[in-house]
């Protein structure tokens, strides 16, 4: 099925949000540089913002089955992607049947060959990744641009596109180990070794990859970037959500939950939300690792009672606990 009427633009708002409910002391200064910068993330409206908008004209988006399409732009280095972690999780548990997450890449960080909003240089970014993972309440080392800094997010983006080529389903899984690598082990993604270990923890091809990558991937994310800029993205996260008479919601930047809800129920109101199991066992056999703000996201425990039944099961060696300055993560241990 195609929807042939235009893709239209609703926008859901851009409510202030941050993870822990706290307003930023220098917010101003923040929006300033964003306004110049993309690699610099709003805390406030949460989006990792780009220098320029296209247009939403005469775009025609292909579905399947399912009765909402959600076109998703993101990058594996956007900070505020990796803020809504908790909320997407969540989204795709209570609303899987209903929805479709197409994944394009939107390419946040072509290289340093520029000087504007107070980042010329790797260094600048370290700074700014630790303010933010205190917003989203989710554990960002920012240690990675003094250590071993990324050049682009160009190569894992193209690397995902790849991904894609083998499995939608691994290509999450392998976007979501190369954010791991970045936010909290300072692993510089942009290296080749780096991708291709990524891309073995979640059993992909790593021969095909590499050929894809060097070949046909690079074609599809060009693709991507060309959607983005015709679809108007001016930063990341954007979700699209398009029903197929082609009537459309937006969610810019990171929101809570009920602006994702409420964005599937506006184009289809007869959406049905389904019950999910909700214990620690179940939630880590759907999503191998969580940090506290997912846990608490899914399980509707409270942030502190989350994070104590985490520490619990991970002295009981049912849990591996990765721990940073900003924050830890618990992964199941089979």
């Amino acid at each position: 099925m195609r929807f042939y009427k235009n893709l239209l633009v609703f926008s859901l708002g851009m409510m202030s949000f941050s993870g822990n409910g706290q307003t930023p002391k220098n917010s101003k200064t923040m929006n300033e540089q964003t306004k110049n910068n993309p690699l610099l993330c709003d805390a406030e409206t949460g989006v990792c913002g780009l220098p320029e908008v296209g247009n939403n004209d005469n775009i025609s988006i292909e579905t399947k089955e399912k009765s909402v399409k959600v076109i998703y732009f993101t990058d594996p280095i956007c900070s505020s992607c990796w803020g809504i972690e908790p909320q997407l999780r969540k989204m795709k548990l209570e609303y899987g049947k209903e929805i479709d997450v197409e994944y394009h890449m939107g390419g946040l960080l072509p290289d340093w060959s520029y000087n504007s909003g107070g980042i010329s240089k790797p260094s600048d970014v370290a700074h700014h990744w630790d303010e933010v993972s205190g917003y989203y309440d989710m554990p960002i080392d920012g240690d990675v641009w003094l250590e071993d800094p990324l050049d682009s997010s160009y190569p894992p983006s193209i690397a995902f596109k790849a991904a894609q080529l083998q499995s939608n389903e691994k290509a999450i899984l392998f976007m979501r180990e190369l954010r791991e690598f970045v936010f909290l082990k300072k692993k510089n993604i942009a290296r080749w070794e780096n991708i291709a270990l990524a891309a073995k923890k979640v059993n992909l091809d790593v021969n095909q990859l590499k050929s894809d990558y060097e070949g046909k991937a690079k074609t599809l994310f060009e693709n991507d970037l060309k959607l983005a800029r015709e679809l108007g993205v001016r930063g990341f996260p954007t979700l699209f959500f398009v029903n197929p008479r082609g009537e459309t919601q937006t969610v810019y930047g990171t929101k809570p939950y009920p602006f994702y809800e409420t964005a599937i129920l506006t184009v289809n109101p007869k959406a049905t939300k389904a019950e999910f199991a909700k214990d620690w066992e179940s939630l880590f056999k759907k999503y191998n690792s969580l940090t506290a703000k997912e846990f608490a996201e899914l399980s509707g425990k409270n942030r502190k009672e989350s994070e104590r039944i985490l520490d619990e099961l991970s002295s009981q060696k049912k849990l591996e606990k990765f721990t940073t300055k900003n924050g830890s993560m618990w992964t199941l241990i089979n």
